[in-house]
């Protein structure tokens, strides 16, 4: 299973950035998803520049394995998690 967050619609509502990452990390957690990919498109680079400052808060570390850059779409990122 894996989720799918596109930014695409809430890229210019700060707060909504935030609730939306926030909810599919919780989500992953929840159903034990091994792999979100959130898509804040290619644009100017400030999103995923944001997502990737969200991902690396302390608390938000702590739940999830690695990140990583899609080498094919500068777009993409992938949220890995490791369950137990």
């Amino acid at each position: 299973m894996k989720l799918k967050l596109d930014l695409h619609d809430i890229y210019n509502r700060s707060g909504d950035i935030d609730k939306a990452l926030r909810a599919v990390i919780d989500e992953a957690v929840a159903k034990k998803a091994p792999l979100v990919e959130i898509i804040p498109g290619k644009g100017s680079g400030q999103l995923k520049k944001r997502v990737l400052r969200f991902l690396e808060q302390k608390e938000i570390k702590a739940l999830y394995h690695r990140v990583e850059k899609d080498s094919d779409n500068f777009g993409r990122v992938f949220v890995h998690f490791r369950w137990k």
